[in-house]
């Protein structure tokens, strides 16, 4: 089905490199780059009348975000697994990386635990600018070494990326809320997270300076 709304895509003048597709939602993560006018969406529909053509700046400012990670942690050609798509931040990571199948030729496959039947590259970590300061402030509150996670890590012979590392929940929640889509959005409590919101009354972009704080800590101690 896919490979026949690409040739679509192809034949109307889009560039599918900068669009994400999944189950008959096509998402636009960058405006611009892909071409893809109303009319253009008009000539698209008419061929696939159930798919929805989703045009969100909130996704394209996660595509964003998650680029600048991509373009420092991928490889062309590489296999990532994603672990498993169980709620909003593993849907957000699918939609985000589906787009690299065909910008950088990267194959997407999933798995549950038991990693060493697969073979892959990398594995697409989930974690989220909100995850990461909520680790850091706990392992200051612990009195343990600050390791702030960057684009990726390497343990052993797996490559972990991170592309939503620079993406709020509150980005994600909103994309969600918006589009109707069907998730679930994963709780967050706990002395961290209330700290966080605390400091966001006071301190613009708190996540952002806390991370870059962390990160240069991590690599300049």
């Amino acid at each position: 089905m896919n490979k026949g709304v690409l040739e679509c895509l192809d034949n109307i003048g889009v560039d599918n490199r900068f669009i994400s597709l999944w189950n008959n939602f096509l998402f636009i993560n960058n405006l611009k780059f892909s071409r893809f006018s109303r009319r253009k969406e008009e000539l698209f529909k008419a061929k696939f009348p159930k798919w929805t053509v989703v045009r969100s700046k909130i996704l394209q400012k996660m595509c964003i975000r998650a680029s600048r990670v991509l373009s420092k942690s991928l490889n062309p050609q590489e296999t990532i697994l994603i672990e498993k798509i169980g709620n909003c931040v593993d849907l957000a990571l699918y939609v985000i990386l589906e787009s690299y199948t065909r910008k950088y030729g990267i194959k997407i496959i999933y798995g549950e635990n038991e990693l060493i039947n697969y073979k892959f590259d990398s594995i697409a970590s989930p974690l989220t600018l909100d995850l990461e300061v909520e680790n850091i402030i706990n392992k200051m509150i612990q009195g343990k070494k600050i390791k702030a996670m960057n684009s990726h890590t390497e343990f052993n012979q797996y490559k972990t990326i991170y592309p939503l590392i620079n993406v709020p929940n509150s980005w994600i929640e909103s994309w969600i809320h918006k589009n109707n889509l069907s998730c679930l959005i994963p709780p967050c409590d706990g002395i961290s997270y209330d700290l966080i919101n605390f400091f966001e009354e006071f301190i613009p972009n708190v996540r952002e300076n806390m991370l870059k704080s962390a990160i240069f800590v991590t690599e300049f101690k």
